[in-house]
């Protein structure tokens, strides 16, 4: 099938790449012309524009840094006046913005469907992502057709904003854990501890967690930081969260904790650095370094 994508970054070019060798047809649009070179090397067509995407497919997959930047490329798309009938959201913008451009996508005849993803670059590389669709069940059967490219899907009904608030609520845990886990073994460390038997204990045991059993591992104990996910994209889809919670009435004392770190974390350690770097804030209070020996 012929699809349009736009926003080939980190996330995106790897989900793009599945797309390509699950053998589908790509027009390709990024804001850097770079990012699109390896694409248009494998055989997708390079697109000048949004707008240039918009004409020649009908179905076009946007991922995108920001719920504004998304807003901004679904008018471009309404207003091109093209082919376009399918709107497919890979980003995280949650579920307010979700239904904005779904209705302003509605009035031009295009069918918008938030499906964001959760399992980081390395899962979009290995095409192991959960996707979480929401979508008209007249696009369902197309797009479950596609997106198991992507990783594993789940339809979680048709009303738009479904996808991005399931999103959101497993970022909120995915932070969480991250947090929770930088204080406990930051304190280990400081009382004598040694930093990667602990995280071998907590993963033989009840704590065990993402964090514990990934990051840390990774990209925490190497002193590497090099997840692939910064700190403003975790304290964006935090504080997404946590309006989530307030328009619908639910308390969140521990997520309101959360995103006060990582504020904290996006402001002194910068918003383009790796999430992983969140500790290196709690290692400062404390006045120790946690490394794997």
């Amino acid at each position: 099938m012929k699809l349009g994508y736009i926003g080939v970054g980190k996330m995106g070019g790897p989900m793009a790449g599945r797309l390509m060798a699950a053998g589908h047809e790509l027009v390709v649009f990024d804001a850097r012309e770079a990012s699109v070179k390896p694409f248009v090397e494998r055989g997708a067509r390079a697109a000048p524009s949004v707008a240039a995407v918009a004409r020649e497919v009908e179905t076009v997959f946007v991922c995108l840094p920001t719920p504004d930047v998304v807003k901004k490329v679904s008018e471009e798309i309404a207003a091109a006046g093209g082919k376009v009938r399918t709107f497919v959201d890979l980003s995280t913008t949650g579920p307010r913005v979700a239904a904005e451009v779904a209705a302003a996508l509605k009035a031009k005849g295009i069918t918008a469907c938030d499906s964001p993803v959760s399992g980081g670059v390395a899962g979009a590389q290995k095409g192991t992502l959960a996707v979480m669709l929401a979508c008209p069940p007249d696009r369902r059967e197309m797009l479950e057709a596609i997106l198991p490219a992507l990783g594993k899907v789940f339809y979680l009904g048709e009303r738009p904003g479904l996808g991005q608030t399931m999103k959101l609520a497993n970022n909120l845990l995915s932070a969480t854990a991250m947090a929770i886990t930088c204080e406990a073994v930051v304190m280990g460390v400081k009382a004598g501890l040694d930093a990667r038997q602990m995280i071998d204990i907590i993963n033989a045991g009840s704590g065990r967690n993402t964090a514990t059993d990934g990051k840390f591992p990774r990209s925490i104990l190497p002193r590497t930081f090099d997840y692939g996910f910064t700190n403003g994209h975790m304290y964006k889809d935090v504080k997404l969260c946590l309006e989530v919670a307030e328009e619908v009435g639910v308390p969140m004392w521990v997520g309101a904790a959360v995103r006060q770190l990582w504020a904290y974390s996006t402001n002194h350690m910068g918003a383009d650095t790796d999430f992983t770097t969140v500790i290196k804030c709690i290692e400062e209070w404390a006045g120790v370094e946690v490394r794997g020996k």
